[in-house]
């Protein structure tokens, strides 16, 4: 029976490094750039659920099921992606 540990902080960042790299075709600035715009993209959806719940009011129906569906995150791997195709 396998009883597969989680991989350690450094092991997971460097692990995560090589998919960004790859899905860049090996680019480094592409792969930079587009980090910052995945990084971008998640401070703004960030101000948007800040904004929404200091108002009182719910966040929209998108975001709320795009946060459970995990769908927000492949979107930006996507733009990530393309962005890359672009560079």
């Amino acid at each position: 029976m396998s009883n597969t540990a989680p991989l350690p902080d450094f092991d997971r960042y460097e692990q995560a490094c090589d998919q960004a790299i790859a899905m860049c075709d090996g680019n480094l600035r592409s792969t930079i750039k587009a980090l910052i715009m995945a990084n971008e993209y998640l401070e703004t959806e960030l101000q948007e659920l800040q904004a929404a719940i200091s108002s009182g009011r719910e966040p929209s129906v998108a975001l709320a099921s795009e946060a459970a569906s995990g769908s927000r995150e492949e979107t930006a791997s996507r733009a990530a992606h393309a962005n890359s195709d672009a560079a």
